[in-house]
């Protein structure tokens, strides 16, 4: 009995380890690559930002860099302490360069190459021809450690390009974060390994308690006791689905949380990279009181877009933890769309977006009340988003066969194909037509969690005379 378990312990142990090398793996592969979409996409805010403030200094197709030099002076000077997590960041390494229309280096905010071509880059070359342009570049030859990622942007007077902005950040910057991720991921998953040997000792013993209970069926027969096997048989099979439902929780929260932090991360930065920029400018002398309250506005903007997508992200996550519905209770549905479409009235007021609703008094369900409303509340806010001004979005009630079904229709553009099969993910949205922002990307997905956990559904469909048509299918009690 003891080498059986012995190989089963070690059958669990080498799967376990295989599933989870190749995890870290995959994981650790993927930090570096992502932290550096995450700064490309930083630089390319700044670059366009510096370069709005370069054509302010335009004249006669000429570009005056005279106020450039003392404004980074004073930037490289600057010492603070910013506490990033477990990190402390103290001074600025933004890098910028400033060219004329011949790619002659007309500033530069380190002053080595002052005078210089650097049309031979390849990010300033496409800038000046108005395409988008990136490079990476070390700072000493065949050193990969001084690499410096470069975004260029074009200076325009009067729709033509006099000039070109490059802006710089060393990979050594967020390299340190790269590195401390790659050890926090590399510890959850010792700790999951120490975890995992716990784990197999306890299924193999479950694991082999079957073989045990044949031997004691035998000696009951030997001595002539009356035993069921079927029930022995359905006893073992039952301790052998819970031991592989807690492993395959275990395996599933593990790829859960580095999922999370990759999109969390990416997400969040680009907020932060625009409320870091306010936040600089803020701090130049003598700005207008207008332009003052416009960066104002951006950094209560971008604030106000982190917490609503951390409060989301908070209600999503304790919404997905939950295995069953803790309050269930026979849900009357017209009432409750008729409450829902009432507070979703009030939304499509501003744009004068009318919200009807067709559906008859006798259908029941049998689920929680507060997340029904909840989930058709984020559909009735898309909807009204994404719908023209003094539009339609209907919502209707349906019986079916086997469930409920409830529509939200509006008449908008419609979902893109590319997007088509992207919209339940997490953090993915597209812009609202009418004021081209963007939500948290979390709201289907909450909808998605309330409808599984009522053993339902939620599908998304283009509608053939235009707009989209989101339908809510829930069984009937």
């Amino acid at each position: 009995m003891t080498g059986k378990r012995n190989r089963i312990f070690v059958g669990i142990l080498l799967i376990y380890a295989a599933g989870i090398a190749f995890l870290l793996y995959r994981v650790l592969a993927d930090l570096d690559p992502r932290y550096r979409e995450s700064a490309e996409e930083s630089l390319v805010e700044t670059s366009q930002l510096v370069a709005t403030l370069v054509e302010q200094d335009v004249r006669d197709g000429a570009i005056d860099v005279t106020r450039l030099q003392p404004l980074f002076r004073d930037l490289y000077a600057r010492r603070f302490d910013a506490r990033i997590f477990s990190l402390t960041k103290q001074k600025v390494e933004l890098r910028v360069s400033v060219t004329d229309r011949s790619g002659r280096v007309l500033f530069d905010s380190l002053g080595r190459a002052g005078g210089t071509d650097s049309s031979k880059w390849r990010d300033v070359r496409l800038a000046l021809r108005g395409e988008y342009g990136a490079r990476s570049t070390p700072d000493v030859e065949g050193d990969p450690a001084t690499t410096v990622m470069y975004v260029a942007a074009p200076v325009r007077w009067h729709e033509q390009i006099v000039g070109a902005v490059s802006v710089g950040k060393p990979v050594q910057s967020f390299g340190q974060f790269v590195e401390a991720a790659r050890r926090k991921t590399l510890y959850v998953g010792l700790f999951s390994v120490v975890a995992a040997l716990l784990l197999a000792v306890i299924v193999s013993v479950w694991l082999v308690r079957p073989f045990g209970l044949i031997s004691d069926y035998v000696r009951f027969v030997r001595a002539q006791r009356r035993i069921s096997l079927p029930r022995l048989g359905r006893r073992a099979l039952g301790v052998i689905g819970a031991a592989y439902d807690e492993m395959r929780d275990a395996l599933a929260g593990r790829n859960y949380v580095a999922d999370y932090v990759q999109t969390l991360t990416h997400e969040v930065k680009s907020p932060l990279s625009a409320i870091r920029g306010a936040a600089e400018l803020l701090q130049e002398p003598g700005m207008p009181a207008e332009q003052r309250q416009k960066f104002l506005g951006n950094i209560t903007r971008e604030t106000e877009r982190i917490q609503e997508m951390v409060d989301r992200m908070m209600e999503l996550t304790a919404l997905e933890t939950r295995r069953a519905l803790e309050h269930v209770a026979p849900v009357q549905l017209r009432p409750l769309l008729e409450e829902t479409v009432a507070a979703a009235a009030d939304a499509g007021a501003a744009r004068q977006v009318r919200v009807l609703l067709d559906a008859p008094a006798d259908i029941a369900i049998e689920g929680d009340a507060f997340l029904l409303r909840r989930a058709v509340s984020n559909l009735l806010d898309n909807a009204i988003d994404f719908s023209p001004a003094q539009g339609d979005v209907t919502v209707t009630l349906q019986r079916g066969t086997r469930g409920a079904r409830i529509r939200v229709r509006d008449h908008g553009p419609g979902i893109p194909e590319y997007a088509v099969g992207k919209v339940f993910e997490k953090f993915y949205s597209l812009a609202r037509p009418h004021s081209r922002k963007k939500s948290t990307g979390l709201g289907l997905p909450f909808v998605r969690e309330i409808a599984s956990l009522h053993h339902g559904r939620i599908e998304l469909n283009n509608a053939e005379d235009g707009g989209v048509v989101a339908t809510l299918s829930l069984p009937l009690s």
